[in-house]
């Protein structure tokens, strides 16, 4: 228990035991004045119902509080969640935009390695024709070269002596 509650209780049976001592003088009746009349009555035990009116009082303001502080917090609690919720789907549509962003730019990307691909496969086959090219010209070079190589022998030895003469 809480200390508070302690020392309710604690104040509560001291009270319960001074009446309990003292009830043949709670009981005793009196001359009360209330300003307008007088009347006979017991002076302790209007003394008490005073005090439970005053304790009614008292509980019905604490339980009135204690109401208006769980609904107050029932409401926050409430709106905490909804803001929970909203944060939550903010939260998802930017995962969502990252994640088209990101396929956009992998797409992007794709395009482009495609694009050097091409680029890359165009230079290779102009490499390759021009290769193709300077060895037909070498291949050409090198024919004409033998071809006059021979036409040179060819020349010599119809000038030279036959062997033997």
């Amino acid at each position: 228990m809480k200390a508070r509650t302690l020392i309710l209780v604690a104040c509560l049976l001291l009270v319960a035991g001074f009446v309990a001592l003292n009830l043949d003088e709670i009981f005793r009746p009196t001359t009360l004045n209330f300003a307008v009349t007088e009347v006979q009555a017991p002076m302790g035990l209007v003394l008490l119902g005073l005090l439970a009116l005053v304790l009614v009082v008292f509980l019905l303001a604490l339980v009135f509080n204690q109401t208006t502080h769980l609904m107050e917090v029932r409401r926050i609690s409430r709106e905490a969640a909804e803001q929970r919720q909203l944060a939550d789907k903010a939260e998802a549509s930017r995962i969502a935009e990252l994640r088209d962003d990101l396929r956009s730019q992998v797409a992007h990307l794709e395009s482009q390695q495609q694009t050097q691909a091409n680029a890359l496969q165009q230079q290779i086959e102009r490499s390759h024709a021009e290769l193709a090219r300077l060895f037909e010209q070498t291949s050409n070079g090198l024919s004409a070269s033998l071809g006059e190589l021979e036409d040179r022998l060819e020349r010599q030895e119809r000038l030279a002596p036959p062997p033997g003469a």
